[in-house]
């Protein structure tokens, strides 16, 4: 597709990021929960330790979506893998494939540059995104998730 562009995020799309955060936030009734802000975001993302990278989708010039994932490391299988956050796409670009491709160059980068293992969490009820997934020939295991505040 011609009109859509993935590239990675830059310190300049710090205020994309954050109005795209809101948004996924927003379309999960979950917005209350979003603590950062831009400036976290910037030292986060674009500092000298970077915590997480995002893929953004430009579809005819203008922001669709975004994949924000982090790097983790398996003791089991001595290498790193990538640990998706957020996959989104903004509701006017859905079924273009925007998340089809976001996710295969999420797949790419880490074929390249970990285990080729990608790992996300994906809330049981979301039976679309589920469905997506499972198009993409990824399998859901299932496994208990403990947080402790």
């Amino acid at each position: 597709m011609k009109e859509l562009k993935i590239r990675k995020a830059t310190r300049d799309d710090v205020l994309v990021l954050f109005d795209l955060i809101m948004a996924i936030a927003i379309h999960h009734n979950q917005e209350k929960f979003v603590l950062t802000d831009k400036k976290e975001l910037l030292k986060a993302a674009f500092g000298k330790d970077p915590k997480f990278e995002v893929l953004l989708a430009e579809f005819k010039e203008e922001i669709a979506g975004y994949l924000s994932y982090t790097w983790n490391y398996s003791i089991w299988k001595g290498k790193n893998y990538m640990n998706l956050d957020d996959l989104f796409v903004k509701e006017k670009f859905r079924g273009l494939k925007i998340g089809l491709e976001l996710m295969q160059k999420a797949k790419s980068i880490s074929e390249n540059e970990s285990s080729g293992l990608i790992r996300w969490e994906v809330e049981k009820n979301n039976h679309k995104a589920i469905e997506f997934y499972e198009r993409l020939g990824t399998k859901m295991v299932e496994k208990g998730i403990f947080k402790w505040v």
